[in-house]
């Protein structure tokens, strides 16, 4: 079995908070290679940011959140082709709070719904890791992790894979013996890294 494999870590910004009736109007995603076999981050692989201008209008709430407002989002769409080669990459996709992410992005990207979905915030159990909060800014702050933009995509998905990246920690690991969210089983590796726990 090759060891090296290949996964995605994914962040969008929104409309509101609804699936149902909001929008993407960022999406960031990030791949990056690790070991199977130590759960090891070895290295980013690829990248990808873009803006979507949204067919409904932005919330109050939501535009506090990620500042973004029409002025910046007009004209702009998201690059479909790519987006869609990277997540074809990937063994499996990531995100802090998956659900949230997950639930708006197969609105567009059917094919995100046929890979394993392991979510950041609920797959490590940071508060035996003596973590009071699991929220991501709180989590990148008490790590050390410096973030440019909080709250924006691009920025927020490559601040998981510093966590994820960090010596040590074994984040990885834990997460890749979570369940995926959306119950579709991660490759044979998850498998070994259980395996290799219960020895």
């Amino acid at each position: 079995m090759d060891k090296t494999k290949i996964a995605g870590i994914i962040d969008v910004e929104t409309t509101g908070f609804s699936p149902y009736k909001e929008e993407i109007v960022e999406l960031g995603l990030v791949l990056f290679s690790f070991n199977c076999l130590t759960g090891q981050v070895i290295d980013l692989v690829d990248e990808y940011t873009g803006l979507r201008e949204p067919a409904v209008p932005i919330s109050r709430g939501a535009s506090m959140v990620h500042g973004l407002d029409m002025n910046v989002l007009r004209g702009q769409e998201l690059d479909q082709t790519r987006i869609r080669s990277m997540l074809g990459r990937a063994e499996f996709i990531t995100a802090h709070n998956a659900r949230f992410d997950y639930s708006f992005v197969v609105k567009i990207f059917n094919e995100a719904v046929q890979k394993p979905w392991l979510c950041t915030m609920n797959g490590i159990n940071w508060s035996a890791r003596g973590f009071r909060s699991k929220k991501l800014q709180e989590l990148i702050n008490q790590h050390g992790i410096e973030v440019q933009r909080c709250h924006r995509a691009a920025d927020d998905a490559k601040a998981v894979l510093a966590l994820l990246s960090l010596s040590g920690q074994n984040y990885l690991s834990e997460l890749l013996r979570s369940k995926p969210l959306n119950q579709i089983s991660l490759e044979s590796f998850a498998e070994t890294a259980i395996a290799r726990d219960k020895d």
